[in-house]
């Protein structure tokens, strides 16, 4: 009663509000021209109304703009249809006491969101470009690798340590770097928001960090990096209990990816009814290079067009200190997906790099490490369409014990499924893995391939039933098992 007569009594004194717990951003003289930087204004609104115990601060058409503002707990960002937050280009406007710069911040926070129709603008691409500008006149201190900022780039929106979060109906877009993090969150709600975000390099769309009870729901997300990333940082945490369904996704990375920071792990994940296109790397990658568990991730209805590869999971071994990593428990089911003959984001701005030439198309690949297994995958009505056309004389690895015994471990290379440049199967390439089952899976090659659709390398148990593999060519034997126990083949 208190609270609600605290909050009558302001509605009065204002006089503007359209409900109780609903301030207009005009009511502390934020201004919607554009040109007029917010910052202080929307900062001092928004510990107001923590202050005065929570509410929404609402944004009508306009154009706002910004530089860093910092979500306090109970309060709620409303962007109306029309109206725009809009990221300074000056990279003095943010907060750069901080490890992670970001447009808009919240850190240990609890009951907040960001909703709405309207748009949050990072004007990524001219902020990258007065960063680089102040790195290469000294001002600044950044390595510049790759000729762009590893330090400075601030990103979209970046919440840490936060309880009860919600990003619903919001487009964000042009960050200067990734767009929506999400570091440590307990109970995290994303739902029908857009992400478009090609402004530059290195901007992944949803990352999500070390964080548990997720939802992502009914999204659209088109960055040049990965769509959907989820990360481990801390070794003491990990990403559980998250589910991703209804999701559209394009990337000139990967489409959904586990990784590559996998310090502590993966745990009790279903990812269903999603589709990726145009996408330069994986539909679907997991990775745990750098000790981390990985259990229990099942997939449902995932449909891929026009990307690079399917299927890449992988154990590696970079910065383990000490720690081994684990991967179990894996299930994809219901997945079809068509493999591009090309370069699957070919034309865009943001480019994937061209990388690891010569070669012909990888094949879904399951691959762990001597002694490090991948265990316990299940993979269940899947169909995957391959162009083919692989040409011996342009790149070649054949089945021979030499062939097979000189593709190299590389447990400290960056976990992408290009890493081992030519592979010698065209469908499925399997290396250091147990229990896998492969029922009710088609591959089918377009065009003529000099290698066989399946090779199984130090795999220890394997069941295939109702398998389809086709190429147009004379008959060939489609699988190659070596050193290789416990191999059910249909006769």
């Amino acid at each position: 009663m208190k609270y609600l007569l605290s909050v009558l009594s302001l509605t009065v004194w204002l006089g503007f509000q359209a409900k109780a717990d609903d301030y207009k951003a005009s009511m502390f003289g934020i201004k919607s021209n554009g040109t007029t930087l917010n910052t202080h204004s929307i900062q001092k609104a928004i510990d107001f109304i923590h202050e005065k115990g929570g509410g929404r601060l609402v944004f009508y058409v306009g154009r706002y703009l910004t530089g860093t503002i910092q979500l306090k707990s109970n309060v709620t960002i409303h962007l109306e249809e029309g109206a725009t937050l809009v990221g300074s280009t000056n990279i003095y406007d943010y907060n750069l006491n901080v490890r992670f710069p970001a447009l808009i911040t919240a850190y240990s926070a609890d009951h907040i969101a960001i909703t709405g129709k309207g748009v949050i603008d990072g004007q990524g691409r001219e902020l990258a470009n007065n960063v680089t500008d102040q790195v290469q006149k000294g001002i600044l201190k950044d390595a510049l690798a790759n000729d762009r900022s590893a330090l400075w780039r601030p990103k979209g929106i970046y919440l840490r340590e936060c309880k009860n979060v919600e990003l619903s109906g919001i487009v964000v877009k042009n960050a200067a770097e990734w767009v929506v993090v999400c570091d440590q969150i307990d109970e995290l709600k994303i739902d029908k928001i857009t992400v478009d975000s090609k402004a530059f390099w290195n901007n992944d769309g949803i990352d999500i960090v070390d964080c548990k009870n997720v939802l992502i729901s009914n999204s659209y997300i088109d960055s040049s990096d990965d769509a959907i990333c989820f990360k481990s940082h801390d070794a003491t945490k990990m990403c559980e209990n998250v589910e991703v369904r209804n999701c559209v996704a394009r990337s000139s990375a990967n489409g959904i990816k586990f990784g590559t920071v996998t310090s502590g792990g993966y745990k009790n994940f279903k990812i269903i009814n999603n589709k990726i296109f145009d996408t330069y790397r994986s539909a679907i990658t997991i990775a745990t290079p750098d000790g981390g568990l990985v259990e229990n991730i099942f997939v449902d209805s995932l449909f891929a067009y026009n990307t690079g590869n399917a299927i890449y999971l992988r154990i590696g071994a970079r910065w383990n200190k000490g720690r081994t990593g684990s991967m179990k428990g894996i299930t994809i089911q219901n997945m079809y997906c068509e493999i591009a003959e090309g370069k699957a984001d070919a034309g865009r701005e943001y480019e994937g790099p061209v990388e690891d030439l010569p070669r012909n198309t990888s094949p879904a690949s399951i691959v762990g490490l001597p002694g490090q297994f991948i265990t316990d995958v299940t993979l269940k009505n899947i169909e995957i369409i391959y162009p083919g056309n692989a040409n011996p004389n342009y790149a070649f690895r054949g089945i021979s014990p030499a062939d097979l015994d000189s593709i190299p471990e590389m447990p400290a290379a960056y976990p992408e499924y290009s890493q081992f440049k030519e592979l010698p199967a065209w469908g499925f390439y399997l290396r250091h893995a147990k229990q896998v089952t492969m029922d009710h899976v088609i591959l089918r090659a377009k065009g003529k391939d000099y290698r066989p659709a399946i090779v199984l390398d130090d795999v220890q148990g394997a069941r295939f039933s109702a398998m389809t593999l086709a190429e147009p060519s004379k008959k060939k034997k489609q699988v190659h098992v070596y050193k290789s126990t416990d191999i059910f083949l249909p006769k």
